[in-house]
Parts: structure tokens; C-alpha cells; sequence
């Protein structure tokens, strides 16, 4: 029996408005990417994934879906991305879409016509529509907060001028909820997933899989700051006991009735050849119910959002690690590994340092599993440093400029050095590139041999060819050293991570060294010097 190509492989992430430019409008498009897929080959992914590109006012980044079966106008058109579809497989790499099922857009025919019906509508019961509080309704339903800050609920004004009722947006106001009671909305989605599976997509990433659902409505919460906060991926929250509390009874995420969707979803894509799937973005609490939507008649993957916001510490890794792969090995799923996106800070100015996040993915590379490289991690690119007026996120926006908000993780791609705006674009980019981004374009790192992008190739490179980084090969866990992190894929790969600030000296019965984050790493006579913040991979 062969295995499922998503198993163990290499998925990178998109986010098309920053990746390429071809019609000088300064955001990426369609047949921007589909130039750039010689280079997303070459980097040795087996797969890329794209954020939204549908039509949308694009108010939170294409994530406010105006309709989920048009592409926006300023990617392309649809043909455009049939085009990509095809050419991405002549690539020989899969494609991903993202499909958004928590809430439409604002702009959405659905939500327009429900504004212009009446309270108790059936247009209205696509949506949360909840009569307000107090004696004139001017209180809202309940007092939970929007994930992007401020209250989740917004009063509409009705047809006659009077002020209605309340509509709820765990998101941005232009975000509406769906009601997943409603059957109207479950058939919808069901004919979003067939219309581009008929075109050939090998796959969905669910965007807040873990939010279809809510409950108690008419109940307040606790404490909905701190609930916001502890939802933050950057968030400081210093008490993690408290925020795991938080974050294991809410009453907008993780409910049951979640798992009856998925269950309908994974029929309709085993319906189809290929071994299509679908990756949950599904941040909760406690990790082991996160195995709940990977279970075999679920979805295939969810992201691991507990490494990736681990510390580079050895201890704290090895328990992301360890505790991820027990809870999904019993329900037959494999981890996967994700070190950045584009809702959070990008990897090396989490980390605060290149070294340690070169060192990072060294180990991150050996784990078995699915690895998904978020666009510009493979450049090293640090966070682009924005001024407010250019700013564009609406957690910016809500929160009063107290959360600056995910755009510095957003920037475009840096391609070519002397070039205006770095290759990307030549018309104004949608958020300005900084200058030292020029150190890190394709070209210049093209031809360093020491640079992250060659780095990125040669890591990916063996880890699709290593015998012993396959989807079957077991990880060995190895001696304790205090700062280390050692284990074995199969027979013949070790890898040694030292998170320490010192630089340390190791037995070791490897007998050579096959790839190191840090080109002072040496092997000699049986032991092993690893510089402070680095990894090795050691082959017998």
C-alpha cells in the first residue's frame, strides 16, 4: 500500500498578494506564481498552499470572502487559476487552497440580503442574528470579545431607519459568523469543496477549523480580555497555566458539533482520486484534543501551533515534540511542523537571531512528519519593520495601534537586488519592502553558498532522499544531555541540537557529518563539537 503524499511532505504557504507581482498593480497574482514555481521546485517543496485569492473587499487580507468560487480580480480570474492548478502539477508539486467556513464577508450576497430582510428571516438565519440587552436592546447579546479585540458584536441599523439587532464576528465586523445549524450553509461549502476539487486541487487548508460551532450564546464569559489575549500567537501572557485554562472552555471554539462537519467533509474528498486532503488550523487547548480532528474519518492533518510557539529550549521541544506525536499516534495520524506564518511572527524575529533560526529548521527537518515553510522563511527574512500609516491589518485597527498586528509578517518577497522594490513589483507594493530586505533576495542568497535559500535547498533536498527521513522511518530518542536535544531517524541518521550558549563537546559514534547549521561544527575521533545554538545531522 502506498503512502498518502501528504504524509511527509514539504508544503509551502503563499500568501499571494506578497509573492509576485506581473501586472504592476503592487500586489502579487495568479501568474505571478505560476512564474515563480521553477524556484518553489528547485527549493525541493512537494507542495504549495495559497492563502485566499477569492473575490473579497479585503479588509483582513482576502479572509473576508465575498464568494468563495470567484477569484478576485486583482489575482486574475478563474481561468488564471486553473492554469495555476495545471501548471503547479506539471511541476510535480500539489496544490492547497484555503477555504474560510467561519464567516463570510461582509459584502457577500448572503449578508446583504440579510440586512435587508427582517429579524427571524431565513436570510438572517444563515448568520448570528441576536436581539440586544436591556430595555431599548442597546446592550449586546453577551460580552465576548472579537479575537482581533474589541466586542464580537455589531448593531445593525434595519430597512426603516430603527436600530435592529446584533450580529456576531468572532473577526473583524466585516467578518460575519456562519450558522453551521443552518443546512443552507453545510450545502454551500459542500459545493465550494466540489467546484475546485473538479478543477483539480489536491487539498484544503481550513481556515479556524475548530470555530464552526457555538454554544450559550446568551451567556458572558469570565474573563474576555484575557481570553482575547491568550488567543494572541504573540501574545505576552506570563501566566501558561492560566492561558491553557482560558483556552480549554470556549464557547466559540472546539465545540462537539465541529467533528459532524468534517466527517461530511472527509466522504466528499474521498469521493475523489488522489489522495486529496485537508489541514486544520485549529489552535486549542489542551493539545491532545487537537488528535480529535485527524481522527480517520476527519481530517488528515492539523497544524502544531504548540512547537511552533515552543522556546529554543531542548526541554521544552522535546515535550512539544514527544506529546505531539503520542496523542495523534492513537488515532493513526502523523504531527506536523510549522515554524511561522502569516498570522504570526516570522521565525527568525520570534527567535530574535538567523543562527538559531537556521538551527531551528535543521531540526525541524529531521522530525517525521508533514513541514510546512512559510514564503520568505527559506530567505531567512526577519519581520518587516512598517510604519503605522502604511499599515493595513485590522487588529491594528481594533486595538487602537496597541497590536501592531501581522503585517510585518506579510511583506513581499524580495527577488532581485537592484531592482525597484526588489523585484517584486514594479508599481507601488502594497506594503513598502524594507531596504535590508535587499541582502536577503533570491539572487544574492542564489549565489552564496552559505546563504539560508541554498541552506533550505540542501536540508529539504535530504530529507526527500535520505532512506531514513521517510513517512515510516521511527524517531529514537538519545542520551540527555542538559541543553541537548539527540535523536535517530532509522538506522543511520542522528541529529544534535545544542541550545545552549556555550559551545559543547559531545561523545559521539556517528561517522561523519552530513549537514550542520553552523560551519564549525566538527566530528573527530569520536567526538562531536557543536557550536552554542546550532544543529547537526550525522550519518553512520
Amino acid at each position: 500500500m502506498s503512502t498518502p503524499w501528504w504524509r511527509d511532505a514539504a508544503i509551502y504557504q503563499i500568501y499571494p498578494r506578497s509573492f509576485r507581482d506581473t501586472n504592476a498593480d503592487g500586489e502579487g497574482d495568479l501568474a505571478g506564481i505560476i512564474e515563480g514555481l521553477p524556484y518553489l521546485k528547485r527549493l525541493g517543496v512537494d507542495a504549495i498552499w495559497l492563502s485566499p485569492f477569492f473575490k473579497s473587499p479585503n479588509r483582513d487580507g482576502g479572509y473576508d470572502v465575498a464568494d468563495p468560487r470567484l477569484v478576485d480580480p486583482r489575482f486574475g480570474d478563474n481561468e488564471a487559476a486553473e492554469r495555476l492548478i495545471a501548471a503547479a502539477h506539471d511541476h510535480g508539486l500539489k496544490i492547497i487552497f484555503d477555504v474560510v467556513p467561519n464567516h463570510f464577508s461582509s459584502d457577500h450576497i448572503w449578508f446583504q440580503e440579510a440586512l435587508a430582510a427582517k429579524p427571524g428571516s431565513p436570510e438572517r438565519a444563515r448568520f448570528h442574528f441576536y436581539e440586544g440587552k436591556g430595555a431599548d436592546g442597546s446592550i449586546p447579546p453577551n460580552n465576548w470579545n472579537s479575537v482581533f479585540g474589541g466586542s464580537c458584536w455589531t448593531r445593525i441599523t434595519e430597512a426603516d431607519g430603527s436600530a435592529g439587532q446584533w450580529y456576531l464576528h468572532l473577526f473583524d465586523t466585516s467578518q460575519p459568523d456562519l450558522n453551521w445549524e443552518n443546512p443552507e450553509v453545510a450545502a454551500d461549502f459542500e459545493k465550494t469543496l466540489r467546484f475546485w476539487l473538479d478543477r483539480g486541487v489536491d487539498g484544503f487548508r481550513v481556515d479556524v477549523a475548530h470555530g464552526l460551532v457555538k454554544e450559550g450564546i446568551s451567556v458572558d464569559h469570565p474573563d474576555p480580555e484575557g481570553l482575547t489575549r491568550a488567543l494572541r500567537f504573540d501574545a505576552e501572557f506570563e501566566d501558561k497555566e492560566y492561558r491553557a485554562q482560558l483556552l480549554s472552555n470556549m464557547p466559540f471554539f472546539d465545540r462537539e458539533g465541529v467533528h459532524d462537519i468534517y466527517r461530511a467533509w472527509r466522504k466528499i474528498l474521498d469521493s475523489y482520486a488522489g489522495d486529496r486532503m485537508a489541514v486544520a488550523e485549529a489552535f486549542i487547548s489542551p493539545s491532545s484534543r487537537i488528535a480529535r480532528y485527524v481522527r480517520p474519518d476527519e481530517l488528515h492533518q492539523s497544524f502544531n501551533f504548540d512547537f511552533m510557539l515552543a522556546d529554543w529550549s531542548a526541554a521544552e521541544m522535546r515535550v512539544a515534540i514527544q506529546q505531539t506525536s503520542a496523542e495523534l499516534s492513537e488515532v493513526g495520524a502523523v504531527p506536523t511542523w510549522v515554524l511561522n506564518n502569516h498570522d504570526s511572527s516570522r521565525v527568525v524575529s520570534r527567535l530574535g537571531d538567523e543562527g538559531k533560526a537556521r538551527a531551528l529548521a535543521l531540526l525541524t527537518h529531521a522530525l517525521p512528519g508533514g513541514l510546512y515553510v512559510y514564503q520568505g522563511e527559506e530567505l531567512g527574512l526577519p519581520d518587516g519593520v512598517i510604519p503605522d500609516s502604511a499599515r493595513q491589518d485590522p487588529v491594528f485597527f481594533r486595538t487602537n495601534g496597541a497590536d501592531k498586528g501581522r503585517d510585518g509578517a506579510r511583506v513581499p518577497l524580495p527577488w532581485k537586488s537592484a531592482e525597484l522594490n526588489l523585484g517584486f513589483s514594479t508599481g507601488e507594493p502594497w506594503l513598502p519592502l524594507p531596504s535590508e530586505y535587499g541582502m536577503h533576495s533570491v539572487d544574492v542568497e542564489e549565489l552564496n553558498p552559505h546563504s539560508m535559500l541554498n541552506f533550505y535547498r540542501t536540508s529539504l533536498g535530504l530529507r526527500k532522499s535520505h532512506p531514513d527521513l521517510g513517512a515510516r522511518s521511527e524517531l529514537t530518542w538519545l542520551y540527555s544531555h542538559e541543553g541537548v536535544l539527540s535523536f535517530k531517524r532509522g538506522e543511520s541518521l542522528t541529529v544534535v541540537a545544542n541550545t545552549t550558549e556555550e559551545q559543547l563537546s559531545l561523545p559521539e559514534s556517528a561517522k561523519a557529518i552530513l549537514l550542520a547549521s553552523n560551519g564549525d561544527t566538527t566530528l573527530e575521533n569520536g567526538v562531536l563539537t557543536i557550536p552554542s545554538h546550532s544543529t547537526v545531522w550525522l550519518t553512520n
